[in-house]
């Protein structure tokens, strides 16, 4: 291989200086520039194999200069660095195309790491010739809180997909924030003008699921008084946002796998075909290559949908992340509240990073609620976070519950989880609810469903799936 060339742009020229002596050490040519304008002056003279340029410069900053070598040359090869910078500013470079954004603080572990796998991939692209330059488009405020490295590639492969028109598939345990990532994609997209929709699969009776999504004619089935749009067409050149995907009935999956290939659909109940330019985000909690390979999930809407893959990781790999979100939620909080600003003790925070958050960031941002409530000072301390289940076990709590709440009744289910690891919670959830409305109702399918609130298929669904179908048909 020829030898390559790095620009290097930073204003700090002792950082300049080691930086230099690392990368000549390996036999490659380093160029070194203070400033943005000089820096893109050089570029243009010599056109170097990467640039590796600091965020913050002057008289622009090195996202400006990275749109400027982009435009100039689609194929060059631009990473960021940065000593302290923003979510915004991972997902607008990586968007803007950099081939990636490190961390200052890193730089001194990994220099000669992130430079050779850049110049490796500047020597690929220069002889395949088949990069192509990724559009800009307005930045917007970012909702997602997080340092850990495992949110990092989160805002990275957000930066790289919202560029495409690829269908999208987030993975992750509840309460992750995978709507939020969903979001994200369309805020940063090409989309952002048009309409973002979201509807839970899980949360929506199976048979009225297929009117909501492609709506229905007058007349298409009893109650249908006049004619319904579906967020299909509400969402159309826009994003629409499938949560929990995987509960999704076979029938409807169809009509999805239409869409997907042919861009059209019709109405419930209708003839006329209506094309329309939607991108689908989707999400679920489960394995969706065990429903898969259970045939309780298409194969083919499965790839059509797995283009891209975005996984999130759970609250208690990310502890970096905990005391973050946690400052987050109570500005959040606060500030809607319009209440002074509360702050967390030393002590309470390391409470909040001691916990597993079996329910994750939905958990976290409940119980930065509970303890802006229970605060009795403007700051925090371990005694205002309730956590999981304060004392007592299940069996005693409902024993002991008098007036029991919902929301006291799901602390009690998260604590019993917390403390036994073999509990997984919404598998288990599911099972005991069926079997145990079973049990209740004498085992009377209709009277169950109606009793859990769902229909008879899909209890039938998950007696199955249970190893349990049995049961009367009929009241």
């Amino acid at each position: 291989m020829a030898r390559q060339t790095i620009l290097l742009v930073d204003r700090e020229t002792d950082f300049l200086e080691w930086a230099k002596h690392q990368l000549e050490a390996t036999g490659t040519r380093v160029l070194c520039e203070a400033t943005a304008d000089a820096a893109y002056k050089t570029f243009s003279l010599e056109s170097p194999d990467l640039v590796m340029a600091e965020m913050n410069l002057h008289p622009f900053s090195g996202v400006e200069l990275l749109g400027r070598i982009r435009k100039h040359s689609p194929n060059a090869m631009v990473i960021i660095v940065s000593a302290f910078s923003t979510n915004q500013n991972v997902i607008e470079a990586m968007k803007m195309g950099a081939f990636d954004f490190v961390r200052k603080e890193q730089l001194p572990f990994n220099l000669k790491i992130v430079a050779d796998s850049a110049l490796k991939a500047s020597a690929e692209l220069k002889a395949a010739n088949t990069f192509q330059p990724v559009l800009t488009v307005e930045q917007h405020q970012d909702e997602i809180v997080g340092k850990s490295d495992a949110m990092q590639q989160v805002f990275k492969m957000i930066g790289r997909v919202s560029a495409s028109d690829a269908p999208v598939m987030i993975t992750g345990e509840s309460g992750s924030g995978k709507e939020l990532v969903a979001r994200a994609i369309h805020t940063y997209s090409a989309r952002s003008s048009k309409s973002f929709l979201a509807i839970n699969c899980a949360a929506i009776p199976e048979n009225l699921l297929e009117s909501e999504l492609f709506g229905h004619e007058k007349g298409a089935f009893t109650g249908a008084h006049s004619q319904r749009i579906g967020r299909f067409e509400q969402s159309d050149h826009g994003t629409l946002f499938l949560d929990e995907i995987g509960e999704m009935p076979l029938p409807v999956q169809s009509k999805i796998l239409r869409v997907l290939q042919e861009g059209e659909f019709s109405r419930v109940g209708g003839n006329q075909t209506i094309r329309t330019d939607v991108r689908i985000v989707c999400a679920t909690n489960k394995n969706l290559e065990a429903e898969v390979a259970g045939k309780t999930f298409r194969e083919d809407l499965f790839y059509r949908l797995n283009v891209v893959r975005i996984h999130l990781p759970p609250l208690r790999s990310r502890q970096d992340d905990i005391r973050l979100l946690a400052e987050y939620f109570l500005q959040k909080i606060t500030r809607q509240k319009h209440r002074p600003l509360l702050k967390l003790s030393e002590e309470a925070a390391r409470v909040l990073e001691g916990y597993q958050w079996p329910g994750n960031v939905r958990e976290l941002e409940n119980t930065m609620q509970r303890a802006s409530v229970l605060a009795t000072a403007d700051v925090l301390l371990p005694k205002d976070i309730p956590l999981g289940l304060v004392s007592g076990s299940a069996p005693e709590a409902a024993e002991n519950n008098g007036g029991t709440t919902a929301d006291q009744a799901i602390e009690v289910l998260f604590g019993a989880a917390a403390a036994d690891a073999s509990i997984q919670l919404l598998p288990w959830l599911e099972r005991e609810f069926t079997l145990r409305a079973m049990q209740k109702t004498g085992s009377n399918q209709v009277r169950a469903a109606k009793l859990l609130g769902i229909t008879r298929a899909t209890l039938r669904k998950r007696l199955d799936r249970n190893g349990a179908l049995t049961g009367a048909d009929d009241e």
